[in-house]
């Protein structure tokens, strides 16, 4: 559910960036998902949701994410919306690179397997040619480089409540996003069903994070990972039918093989952290 909210998302921006700023959307996005989530984390964690032991760490990590949206939504006025979701599938590849300068793991060899296949998958997604082959597909890239670095980071605010994580994420996207407001300017009027689509994807951001949060409350990250991917399906199926796109058949070989990769890569890590349970 937390998927197909996010791709309607993600389908909704690409709409309206087409004659719309990419700030005005993007500040939709974090203004309604804070209104979604700050009640939720405070009927949570109490009055104190908002009182963090890492808020350099909180700062840094919410702010990729903004640096990620703002990629992403502005990537997606140029490219179709399945080809550009499965290329911010990278970021787990990018963890297992950027794993060992920041956290200090040393990948193992089916770490580094998967990020062959990974990078195998984007050179067929990006072949000359194709509908991605386009200067925003750096942007796409730098979407998944953010939110690789979003969740390395997130490693590192273990010690604060998910809730008050939660927060962070929505209040420095809601806050950065309304300073740079101004900048934008738009080539459409703001229509009612304009302001319609604007409230309707804080609502989806909100709701979205919302049913993540709760997954992973109840499941561990290792179980639930392989299902993200779904994902992809349902961005196939909205540019279709909303944009009449649809990958051709080396752009969905692209789309499956970095899909595979991650799904190899967390199933990998399943077994891993089965291993663990069982032999400290």
């Amino acid at each position: 559910m937390a998927g197909l909210l996010l791709t309607s998302l993600d389908t909704t921006a690409k709409y309206l960036v087409r004659d719309h700023s990419v700030f005005l959307v993007v500040w939709a996005r974090y203004v309604g998902q804070m209104l979604v989530v700050t009640p939720f984390a405070r009927h949570r964690a109490g009055r104190d949701f908002w009182r963090t032991k890492h808020l350099r760490v909180q700062l840094l990590r919410s702010s990729c994410l903004v640096a990620a949206t703002g990629c992403f939504f502005t990537g997606l006025r140029y490219l179709p919306l399945a080809e550009a979701s499965a290329i911010t599938f990278l970021a787990p590849i990018l963890i297992v690179i950027l794993s060992q300068p920041l956290l200090g793991e040393r990948p193992t060899r089916v770490r580094w397997l998967a990020v062959a296949i990974g990078f195998a998958g984007i050179l067929v997604l990006l072949r000359p040619g194709s509908a991605v082959f386009h200067p925003a597909a750096l942007l796409l890239i730098g979407t998944a480089l953010f939110n690789a670095l979003y969740q390395l980071l997130t490693r590192k605010v273990t010690g604060d409540s998910v809730h008050t994580t939660l927060f962070y994420s929505a209040l420095v996207g809601a806050v950065v996003t309304t300073l740079v407001l101004p900048l934008g300017t738009s080539s459409a009027p703001l229509t009612g069903f304009t302001l319609f689509l604007l409230l309707l994807m804080g609502l989806l951001a909100g709701g979205a994070h919302w049913l993540l949060t709760r997954a992973y409350l109840i499941a561990p990250a290792s179980l639930l990972t392989p299902f993200t991917y779904a994902q992809m399906l349902w961005a196939t199926i909205a540019g279709y039918l909303v944009f009449a796109q649809i990958p051709d058949r080396w752009s969905f070989v692209g789309m499956m093989i970095i899909v595979g990769s991650g799904v190899m890569l967390a199933l990998v890590e399943r077994r891993r952290a089965r291993l663990m349970r069982r032999f400290p």
